[in-house]
């Protein structure tokens, strides 16, 4: 899966194993489900305009397009996730999603520059190899997506930022420009604009070819399944697959998706299907296909592979659209409460630190303290002051209303791991911030959104490998710069479930899910899953990490076992070093991308 391209004075630029040109005066190529739209612009500079990823451009839109200026919202005009691609004689100019679920890399090849949608690919091309400093924020940090920075994971590789338009020449250094800014939209209410951003967004490519949606009950995937629903047409039935313990069909998900399924019986055809124990999460996890990146999904791979290939053979399906990126998109950081403190809005500074303090059972005192404190400082300042208590050993103030969360290095954490930490924290912070300016909340959520977006390209991966593309249309820029444009007295309570998305599906969602207040949990088959797969676990602990020094085996097996026992341990962090190790080793064991250099007369593809 991905696209990429050259630029430079390269004779014969090669390209990926398996992949075809575009056109043949370009060296822009495509491989595995990429969706891509091409356009050649005749008269005037001769342009020829690449639409890469899914979207919703039609031809003439890009006959348009390509003749003239190219404006600065390319990237996010359309509903889908891509990247658009300008090539004029030497010189490619790359518009990027501002939601970073169709990320673009860069590497440098001969005089000039490779580009493409995969890290791997270009590490293959240039044996690059992983990236130290990216593992160390990967497994430690991973709620920190700030420290990213522009990393990918392997040496000399660089992601493009999001929401910008790239020049690059030869012999030059890339030249940056950032276009997207959300700005606030004081115009319609925003549960009309998010509805018609998300129906455009789950009604993309839905003709194309046979297609399924998760339904686990949440308000995110019943939302995707209900608007699917609503515009295929009135002889198909969308196949909505709920995956539940078994033996259990007793859970509030599984209550709510078929309330859901009830609720437009003539256009949903609900599944069940049950979580076997051979599919139970930490089982296989190191078979996981080599990526980009360490896939989300890691620790639940064996299940999720399990409902890939039942769908595949059940629907022949070929789309699969889910609700993740719902959580980052729809819902309000604490830190909005500083925002509005520093806006001087302290009536609704007040209300809501009492909602989430009545919420979190906190005291009162602390939140709107807390909020205070984080309405004095900038996001600079925040980064330094994280970077300082990790040079001086300290601890932050706890709490939960603030820009970053303090840093605890884990007791298996490796010698190496605190100085590399500190390292990439300093290097954050003495970086200028593209998106300055923008309130807490907005720039937090960002954050997150970004890191969401990317991560899922290597889900994507593995569905792929089935012949299934994964749709997050939570993700998709036109339906993040919806909601990041409301102004702050418009955004949502920090104490409130959804709220927005609520209002804009209101007249589909059923009462009982319109009005609930928490996800469910998996949390007994993940407890059972660390006991059954506990000894393939600790095989890991002597692994890449520990040989980096990233790691002490010996304190890893020991917080394993603790975890397999259910103590109470920090399970986020000890599952981004399963994920991480795992991935480690399936790049071990794949060999690298072959690359090769075109033939005469290929490239029409």
């Amino acid at each position: 899966m991905g696209f990429g391209g050259f630029t430079g004075s390269v004779a014969a630029t090669p390209h990926p194993l398996g992949a075809i040109r575009l056109h043949p005066q370009s060296s822009v190529w495509r491989d595995g489900m990429t969706s891509t739209q091409l356009h050649v612009a005749q008269g005037g500079p001769p342009r020829r305009l690449f639409v890469l990823g899914l979207s919703g451009a039609r031809p003439a839109d890009l006959k348009v397009l390509a003749a003239g200026p190219l404006p600065a919202d390319l990237a996010w005009r359309w509903p889908g996730a891509y990247a658009v691609v300008s090539e004029v004689a030497h010189e490619t100019v790359i518009f990027t999603d501002p939601a970073a679920a169709q990320p673009v890399y860069i590497a440098p090849f001969g005089s000039g520059w490779a580009w493409s949608s995969s890290s791997r690919l270009l590490a293959g091309l240039n044996q690059a190899p992983v990236d130290t400093r990216r593992l160390v924020t990967a497994v430690f940090t991973p709620l920190l997506p700030a420290l990213v920075g522009g990393r990918s994971f392997f040496d000399g590789v660089q992601q493009l930022p999001p929401g910008a338009r790239i020049r690059l020449a030869p012999g030059t250094p890339p030249e940056i420009t950032n276009l997207w800014l959300p700005r606030p939209d004081f115009g319609p209410e925003l549960a009309g604009r998010l509805r018609g951003e998300l129906e455009k967004a789950v009604g993309l490519g839905l003709g194309d070819s046979p297609f399924s949606t998760d339904l686990s009950g949440g308000l995110d995937s019943s939302s995707v399944t209900l608007l699917a629903a609503q515009q295929t047409p009135d002889n198909v039935r969308v196949p909505a697959v709920t995956v539940h313990p078994e033996g259990d069909e007793s859970g509030a998900d599984l209550r709510f998706a078929r309330l859901v399924a009830d609720s437009m019986p003539a256009r949903i055809e609900h599944h069940l299907l049950p979580t076997k124990r051979e599919h139970l999460p930490y089982t296989g996890i190191t078979d996981v296909p080599a990526a980009d990146e360490p896939a989300p999904s890691t620790m639940a791979c064996a299940g999720l592979l399990r409902q890939l290939e039942w769908m595949a053979e059940q629907f022949d399906t070929r789309l699969h659209l889910t609700g993740d990126g719902g959580d980052s998109v729809c819902s309000q950081p604490p830190v909005h409460m500083a925002d509005l403190a520093r806006h001087r809005q302290f009536r609704a500074a007040f209300d809501q630190a009492a909602g989430w303090a009545r919420l979190r059972h906190l005291p009162l005192s602390n939140i709107l303290r807390q909020a205070v404190a984080a309405a004095r400082i900038s996001r600079a300042d925040a980064l330094t002051a994280l970077a300082e208590q990790i040079s001086q050993g300290s601890s932050l103030a706890t709490g939960t209303v603030h820009w970053f969360a303090p840093i605890r290095l884990p007791a298996w954490a490796g010698t190496e791991a605190l100085p590399l930490v500190r390292g990439e924290v300093e290097r954050v912070a003495a970086a200028p911030d593209p998106l300055g300016g923008l309130d807490a909340g907005v720039r937090t959520v960002i954050d997150e959104v970004r890191e969401v977006a990317r991560t899922a390209q290597a889900d994507a991966a593995l569905a792929e490998d089935v012949g299934i593309q994964l749709r997050n249309p939570f993700l998709d820029a036109s339906v993040v710069n919806t909601v990041l444009s409301v102004p702050l007295r418009s955004r949502p309570p920090v104490y409130a479930y959804k709220p927005q998305l609520v209002r804009a599906m209101g007249d589909l969602l059923p009462p009982p899910l319109a009005g609930r207040t928490t996800k469910g949990s998996f949390n007994a088959d993940f407890y059972t899953g660390r006991r059954e797969n506990l000894e393939a676990l600790l095989g890991l602990a002597d692994g890449f990490l520990a040989a980096l020094g990233l790691v002490q085996p010996r304190a890893l097996r020991r917080v394993l076992k603790q975890a397999a026992m259910g103590m109470p341990v920090p399970m986020g962090i000890l599952d981004r070093t399963l994920a991480v190790e795992a991935w480690l080793l399936s790049l071990d064991r794949e060999p690298e991308p072959r690359w090769v250099v075109a033939q005469e007369g290929e490239g029409r593809g």
